[in-house]
């Protein structure tokens, strides 16, 4: 399904629609690099009872590229934006995300305040619109990023450099008379998502995973599940430790045998989980 978001073409992921009103919706947001599609087989679970969306966020899957960088706050925006439009009439949303779709819940979270009528609870975006009205009674983080990850020895050399060449490039004048070898100096050095990305969404990438949102972690006050992987190395175990730590309500959950992507890795045991705590027969 698409619909047209703030000028973008957005894709998405429908499902569950009979329980449109009856049980709180299930929003699920994916990962860098990701799709909504990654997420079929937790859809065809959870819509035995839940209306579920997934959409494929600005610049990932068959959603437009945006027009300039985003950071955490304007993806936070744009489901804001796409709940106001898909589902305007939904008062409760269950939030769902997998890797940067965690960052992102955090930080919704983190802004959520009391409503006008003293239950619902609103969101207000951050680009100045008028709040969204809605509550969140329950959160679950699947190897969620948002920890920001202490560089290794080895990684701080490269660090260094890759700030030593770029200073070099920059002093020399050669980056302005061959313009193309800045850029090739930050594919070298860049990570594999940062390769494959587009200029837009590289500048993104280093928006996105250069916040820690260690800080705003306490605020997410729902009972919250930590569905993770024991082998993922992308976003590790402490990662999930940290989070567990910092938030009230929050508990995990360890799928043995599992990498980042759990509910791809272990699909059975990831729903068991999921049903559990969603009350999902």
């Amino acid at each position: 399904m698409r619909r047209t978001i703030d000028g973008l073409s957005i894709n998405y992921i429908e499902a569950g629609e009979e329980h449109r009103g009856d049980e709180p919706l299930l929003l699920l947001l994916h990962g860098w690099g990701s799709r909504a599609s990654l997420f079929d087989g937790v859809i065809r679970f959870a819509s035995s009872r839940y209306h579920c969306l997934a959409p494929d966020m600005p610049g990932f899957g068959d959603s437009d590229e945006p027009g300039a960088s985003m950071d955490v706050d304007d993806y936070v925006d744009f489901v804001l934006r796409f709940l106001a439009d898909v589902a305007p009439d939904e008062r409760e949303v269950i939030l769902l995300g997998h890797s940067m779709g965690g960052r992102i819940i955090i930080k919704l979270c983190a802004r959520l305040h009391s409503g006008q009528d003293g239950e619902t609870q609103a969101v207000t975006p951050a680009d100045g619109r008028e709040a969204v009205f809605f509550s969140v009674p329950k959160v679950i983080l699947t190897d969620s990023a948002g920890v920001k990850p202490v560089q290794s020895k080895a990684q701080g050399a490269r660090a260094a450099r890759y700030r030593v060449y770029k200073a070099v490039l920059g002093y020399t004048g050669i980056a302005k008379l061959f313009p193309g070898t800045m850029e090739a100096l930050r594919r070298h050095f860049g990570s594999e998502d940062y390769r494959n990305a587009t200029p837009v969404m590289r500048q993104t990438l280093v928006r996105v995973v250069n916040e820690d949102l260690t800080p705003y972690m306490p605020l997410v006050t729902q009972p919250a599940l930590l569905i993770w992987g024991d082998l993922d190395t992308a976003t590790p175990l402490s990662d999930a430790a940290r989070m567990e730590e910092l938030m009230p309500e929050a508990g995990i959950a360890v799928i043995s045998g599992a990498g980042h992507y759990s509910f791809l890795d272990a699909p059975a045991w990831y729903n068991s989980i999921l049903g559990s705590f969603l009350n999902i027969k």
